[in-house]
């Protein structure tokens, strides 16, 4: 398994491009805690985003893993782009001389996927601790550490996604395409999703995209502002912020689908 990251370390730190796109991705990341600088007013009311408590723990590990989340789309391209140099560059060809099964060379890209996932995730962790203990008002070990499982859910989320971009990015050999594929299938799923006459939510939560977007649901009308904006207008709130487990399952599902989709892909076509 080392052996097979390496490498594919190897590939990403020569390319020039994929470096800048995971520097700026870590480097968005970091501009998480820029939030607590945002201001505005909606009618009489004004708010400052940090005296909303999103700094505060246990919220803090919702709030950041949702903002974070959508970082995605960078790394994304790097894995999209990573297979069409594969096929470009003839390393694909080249690996498979050299004694790399195609199995093997599945799993690099997977462990890769895994990988990044893992260090974006710790990167959030470690981004929304420090600026948890800097501006929550709640600084018990008990309360810092409970309701954690928002991390896990975006750490399912970016494997889920990355393992669909990288059998998309084997499914079309050219990056544009390949990322333009991606825009429609996001689009298809929003009609079938948000459409008068598209699928019921319990339909639609087994479709892929729908399904990673579920495991996050978005925190910010969990804010006192928002909830003070809603009552006033008269809009009950009755979501569901919780990570449940069934949605895990349906994403894990999906990737298990991705990869071994890439590898049959891979297997079957001639290089």
């Amino acid at each position: 398994m080392k052996r097979l990251l390496s490498i594919e370390l190897q590939k990403i730190c020569k390319n020039r491009a994929s470096k800048v796109l995971t520097i700026t991705y870590f480097g968005l990341l970091s501009l998480i805690a820029l939030v607590a600088s945002i201001k505005f007013d909606v009618g009489p009311i004004h708010i400052n985003i940090a005296d909303q408590g999103v700094f505060n723990f246990p919220f803090i590990w919702h709030f950041n893993s949702f903002i974070a989340v959508f970082a995605k789309v960078f790394f994304a391209v790097i894995i999209v782009s990573m297979m069409s140099n594969e096929y470009s560059y003839g390393t694909l060809k080249q690996n498979l001389i050299d004694g790399m099964s195609k199995q093997e060379f599945i799993a690099s890209k997977f462990i890769t996927v895994v990988t990044f996932s893992a260090v974006s995730t710790a990167f959030v962790f470690l981004i929304s601790l420090i600026l948890g203990l800097f501006f929550s008002s709640y600084t018990e070990v008990g309360i810092i550490f409970s309701r954690m499982e928002y991390l896990l859910a975006y750490f399912v989320n970016l494997v889920g996604f990355f393992s669909f971009c990288l059998f998309v990015g084997i499914l079309i050999k050219r990056s544009a395409f390949a990322l333009g594929f991606l825009f429609i299938w996001f689009l298809i799923e929003c009609l079938l999703v948000y459409s008068k006459y598209g699928f019921t939510s319990s339909v639609s939560r087994f479709l892929p995209l729908e399904s990673m977007s579920q495991l996050l649901i978005e925190p910010f009308t969990k804010l006192s502002a928002i909830k003070t904006i809603n009552s006033q207008i008269g809009i009950v709130n009755v979501k569901d912020y919780d990570v449940h487990f069934t949605t895990i399952l349906i994403v894990l599902t999906w990737t298990a689908i991705f990869v071994y989709s890439s590898y049959l892909l891979l297997k079957k076509r001639d290089l």
